[in-house]
């Protein structure tokens, strides 16, 4: 039986190791998920409740030894792993609050009679999650599935295996009852062989296309409801009346936050031909001068990728763009040493007829897209397959709404790269980019079935 590995990403070396879970481990776990899920739906909303305040209490006690967490398993740097941990409890307050009122039957006004829906849980939720955001991704299918009456079995990433252990030890620290929600070690391989067994109610996946589409697949073909988040190749159009030097800063900052491994992340930068040498020049000036080091030292900026081979990839999707007549203006080469570090690269003079053009890159890499005006720069926006966030930048912020508008796009930011602001705002997107909504009022009905009932007398006639 193979082990789930965690690396540090700073040194390479060997954090920890976990063994694969069996068969028969996994058949005892999904028992006792769905025994907790027959007394967890029956379990009054306050009392849910207090149990995911309760988690949020203890992650904010423990802020700085999850941000260490992230860092030392896939380089994230402290600020932002506080950050991560600090939305995550606001997550599971948002939750716990707003249940209650977002669960009462609705009445359906008819002249027919009474009419009421009802929201009822559906059982276990297998959720696939992946590691750039370690606790974050967890919470985001945790918190309104297991507040719904849910109950949910989280399949982490690989690489991020102490996250997700940490994660289930704090709930049975808060008093979740065994079974609510569990932790899964099976390779990523596996897991859609988990969907076969019947007692799976729902299946949620944030991750590439190719495992989306599979998962999906065997989501359907045993009838079961899915929601997928599969990346994005996010565009930010810079309008030509902006501030040079504040769209250069929110855009690099933007693609260099979790070393441009961000689902939402600004990967095309769109800028019209009035504005585009000076926007170069700064871009490039800034890129080469953020620091790239450990995240655990406060002044990093770009920390390491989560892995060699995810190094590896995104160096060979800059020296094959290159290869087909892309510029390097700068970086794209590995930094010498230990640790899976990139020197930030700008590409630029990208055509459609490259591979970079459809891919999403998953690492310290922005590109630069030169156009006439903003209806060029819509047509390109919209110039993908996918469609998850986007941020317009300029001062007329109405102009900045109409263009926003026309972007397809689950979400568009104005003057801000495309972020989890709040637990109330919804998260998700479309065409490959997935569908469904993660988080705000939306999320909670995912996987709910919102069941009709009709009230009328005994002496009615039909």
């Amino acid at each position: 039986m193979s082990s789930i590995r965690t690396l540090n990403p700073t040194t390479g070396e060997l954090i920890k190791e976990y063994p694969e879970m069996t068969p028969a481990e996994l058949d005892l776990l999904i028992s006792r998920a769905h025994d907790a899920y027959k007394k967890w739906r029956k379990t009054p909303i306050a009392e849910r409740g207090k149990i995911m305040k309760k988690v949020a209490e203890i992650m904010l006690q423990r802020k700085e030894e999850l941000a260490k967490i992230c860092a030392i398993e896939m380089g994230k740097i402290l600020p932002e792993g506080e950050d991560e941990v600090q939305i995550c409890a606001d997550i599971y307050t948002y939750f716990a609050e707003h249940a209650e009122r977002l669960l009462q039957d609705k009445e359906i006004k008819s002249p027919f009679g009474r009419s009421i829906v009802t929201y009822e849980p559906t059982g276990i939720i297998l959720s696939v999650q992946p590691w750039n955001f370690p606790f974050y991704q967890m919470t985001r299918s945790i918190a309104p599935n297991l507040m719904a009456g849910n109950v949910v079995m989280m399949k982490q990433a690989s690489n991020v295996p102490l996250a997700a252990a940490t994660l289930e030890q704090i709930f049975k620290d808060a008093g979740a009852p065994e079974g609510v929600y569990t932790n899964l070690f099976v390779p990523g391989s596996k897991v859609s062989e988990l969907l076969n067994d019947p007692r799976m109610k729902g299946a949620t996946l944030t991750g590439s296309m190719p495992a989306g589409s599979s998962f999906a697949a065997t989501a359907g073909k045993n009838i079961i409801k899915s929601m997928l988040e599969l990346g994005g190749n996010d565009a930010f159009v810079v309008m030509p009346n902006a501030d040079i030097d504040e769209a250069v800063k929110t855009a690099v900052m933007g693609r260099m936050w979790n070393a441009g491994q961000v689902c939402c992340s600004p990967k095309r930068i769109i800028v019209t031909e009035s504005i585009a040498k000076e926007f170069i020049e700064k871009a490039k000036h800034m890129l080469e001068t953020v620091k790239v080091g450990n995240p655990l030292e406060r002044d990093t900026v770009v920390s390491p990728m989560s892995s060699e081979e995810a190094l590896n990839k995104v160096l060979a999707q800059v020296e094959k763009a290159v290869s087909q007549g892309a510029t390097l203006a700068t970086g794209g080469k590995k930094i010498d040493g230990p640790g899976f570090f990139m020197k930030p690269a700008l590409l630029l003079d990208i055509k459609n007829t490259m591979d970079i053009y459809t891919e999403e890159v998953f690492g310290p890499v922005m590109m630069i897209y030169v156009v006439r005006d903003i209806d060029a720069a819509i047509e390109q926006a919209n110039d993908t397959t996918f469609g998850l966030g986007g941020t317009v930048f300029g001062p007329d912020i109405e102009e900045c709404v109409k263009v926003a508008r026309q972007i397809v796009t689950g979400m568009v930011y104005i003057n801000h790269v495309t972020v989890s602001v709040g637990p109330e705002t919804p998260f998700g997107g479309t065409n490959k980019s997935g569908y469904g909504r993660e988080l705000s009022d939306e999320a909670i009905y995912e996987f709910m079935n919102p069941k009709f009932i009709r009230i009328t007398s005994p002496a009615a006639t039909y």
